[in-house]
């Protein structure tokens, strides 16, 4: 138990350096920009040059690069992203309203892609080299090779305009209606985790064929345990390395293609938001989209750093 405590708070001390790395990087992005804070507040108002120099000074904006970006990690810490120029609004506003929605369908994707992966990687490799396992590998082949946006028209064509059974976009509150609920976020989170599945599949299965070719599997088989006993119960702990350490790479995946897969269904998240933000020259809500997702993605690797922990017992006894 010791060496798990001594390997969190390792892996939680490095968090403060990543970030403040993640934060430097955005800032330094969003500063060599060709987007002027100042401009983008009075467009369409046609400022005069005095307007914007005092808004600069107001803001800060005149300051050296160090002192600016200090102010920023600074306002960062009390949970200030900034101040919408389109809105006039405070972006953590806008992100605390765009941002459960994105959780709901990253998570919906993250959960429908490990159920497939774990169903269709464990089938394949129990039935090695016979027909389930060459329809399962070329499927996820295909699925690999798909590219999520297209998988999502593709859907939209076919189940949603051709039979009508899902909407073509919007989004319902799980409050007013579970299902309705259900029927919005159905054919994004399918669109979503699809290509994490395949991929997934495949070294489920590769991981779950070397575990099965151990000479311990074949003991207790001989010995009159059930096969599937010795597969749920030893093989896919065992197994599960790899694929835990891939999914924590794909998480990244499943946050970016949110913002497509939003923006095609046409669901009030932070991939409109930021879509949104680009198209109408709005710097701050890019900003704080960006290091809202950035933020999650590390967080999220945390946890598949946790579970990592309990399902490798070498790793603990190291």
């Amino acid at each position: 138990m010791t060496a798990v405590v001594r390997i969190l708070v390792r892996r939680i001390a490095l968090l403060v350096p990543l970030m403040l790395g993640i934060v430097l990087f955005v800032f330094l992005v969003m500063r060599f920009s060709d987007v002027d804070p100042a401009s983008a507040f009075f467009q369409g108002a046609n400022p005069t040059p005095r307007q914007l120099r005092d808004f600069r000074e107001r803001n800060g904006l005149l300051d050296p690069l160090p002192v600016r970006y200090v102010h920023f990690v600074g306002a960062l810490l009390h949970g200030d992203l900034g101040t919408s120029a389109l809105t006039r609004a405070p972006v953590a506003d806008q992100v605390s309203t765009a941002l459960p929605l994105t959780l709901q369908l990253t998570f919906l994707g993250l959960a429908l892609a490990v159920v497939l992966a774990l169903l269709g990687g464990v089938t394949a490799a129990v039935y090695r080299d016979r027909i389930p396992d060459q329809v399962i590998r070329v499927v996820s082949l295909v699925g690999v090779a798909a590219p999520g946006f297209w998988l999502a028209l593709l859907m939209i064509q076919y189940l949603a305009v051709d039979r009508g059974w899902f909407p073509t976009g919007g989004y319902i509150n799980p409050a007013d209606s579970l299902t309705g609920w259900l029927k919005t976020m159905a054919l994004p989170a399918f669109a979503l985790s699809l290509p994490v599945a395949a991929q997934l599949t495949r070294i489920v299965r590769t991981s779950v064929v070397e575990e099965l070719d151990k000479d311990y599997v074949r003991t207790a088989i001989g010995g009159g345990l059930p096969p599937w006993v010795v597969v749920g119960r030893n093989v896919l702990r065992n197994a599960l390395v790899n694929p835990l350490t891939v999914l924590g790479l794909r998480v990244g995946y499943l946050l970016g293609g949110a913002v497509v897969i939003e923006t095609i269904f046409s669901l009030p998240g932070m991939g409109k938001l930021m879509i949104d933000a680009v198209q109408n020259g709005d710097p701050a809500v890019v900003q704080g989209v960006v290091l809202t997702t950035a933020t999650g993605f590390v967080v999220v690797n945390l946890v598949i750093d946790i579970l990592y922990l309990l399902v490798n017992p070498r790793l603990r006894a190291g």
